[in-house]
């Protein structure tokens, strides 16, 4: 099928895309393509003009700064993956970005484009939320920085407003003692996430100090499972205590995990607790305690 007529604008700066969308209400932005495209051409979505930005160098770039990493917007998941300074201080969201679709929607695919689609069975917001990340978004009020737990609203849909734009992630790097993983139940055909969990685990001593888990794929955002987190804080980090840890996220869901064709609701919720485990216990490995 081919997409409903549109007109076609790419912005140079920053500032022009902003121009670009106060000219064309409604319009879209394009950055690597692979949400909006497949949506246009099956016309799920319409709008009546694009703003490409995929050329904007200003929105490009991993760099560290004190004690975070700023992602440029337009950052491919490939060069995530790559990155070795994500491996050392995010190394869930490198993980995450290298078990993004294959080696083509990886290599095309942004970092922005993705969370500001906020497709529910993403890898990439499940990690963000787990990781404590900030979103820094530019309209034309001026720049606000957005924490990743209150981004994301539902199903496709984000706190963003339709005249802004995402243009950094800010993710917190890894301090001594801190450890995070991500791991998936992959849809063979697409590889969305049936199910991905994230896992950031801080220790001291022996002891799990805080915890922050987040899941997808099962529900209509990426969210924290707060049964999970508290189950662990406190505690050792041990077989015993990461499986009954686990076994709460069946209370953190509760009635909102969603089902399809491929795996209904009550697969799942029978499944995420294996996945829970996972992740943790890899977490809990890159801090140290295994």
């Amino acid at each position: 099928m081919y997409p409903a007529n549109f007109d076609y604008h790419r912005a140079r700066t920053l500032s022009d895309a902003q121009k670009l969308l106060a000219a064309n209400p409604g319009a879209k932005l394009l950055a690597g393509g692979h949400s909006l495209i497949p949506l246009m051409k099956l016309r799920l979505a319409t709008p009546a003009a694009v703003v490409d930005i995929g050329r904007i160098p200003e929105l490009r770039g991993i760099s560290r700064s004190g004690d975070a990493v700023r992602i440029g917007a337009l950052t491919t998941h490939a060069e995530i993956a790559a990155s070795a300074d994500l491996q050392k201080s995010a190394p869930a969201l490198a993980e995450a970005a290298g078990l993004v679709g294959d080696p083509a929607v990886r290599s095309r695919g942004t970092i922005g484009g993705n969370i500001a689609h906020a497709d529910p069975a993403s890898d990439l917001p499940t990690v963000l939320v787990a990781l404590n990340a900030s979103i820094v978004a530019v309209g034309p009020s001026g720049e606000r920085t957005i924490p990743a737990d209150g981004f994301f609203t539902g199903i496709m849909s984000t706190v963003l407003a339709d005249n802004e734009v995402v243009t950094a992630i800010v993710v917190p790097a890894a301090v001594k003692g801190q450890g995070s993983a991500y791991v998936k139940f992959a849809h063979p055909a697409s590889r969305y996430a049936v199910i991905g969990v994230a896992a950031s685990v801080t220790t001291a001593g022996n002891t799990c100090s805080a915890a922050r888990i987040a899941l997808g794929g099962l529900v209509s955002k990426a969210t924290r499972a707060p049964a999970v987190e508290k189950a662990l804080t406190g505690k050792p980090l041990d077989t015993a205590t990461i499986a009954a840890a686990a076994a709460q996220v069946s209370s953190d869901l509760g009635s909102d995990a969603t089902g399809d064709i491929f795996a209904s609701a009550q697969y799942r919720v029978a499944v995420v607790p294996v996945y829970v485990k996972r992740a943790i216990a890899a977490a809990a490995a890159r801090a140290g305690l295994a």
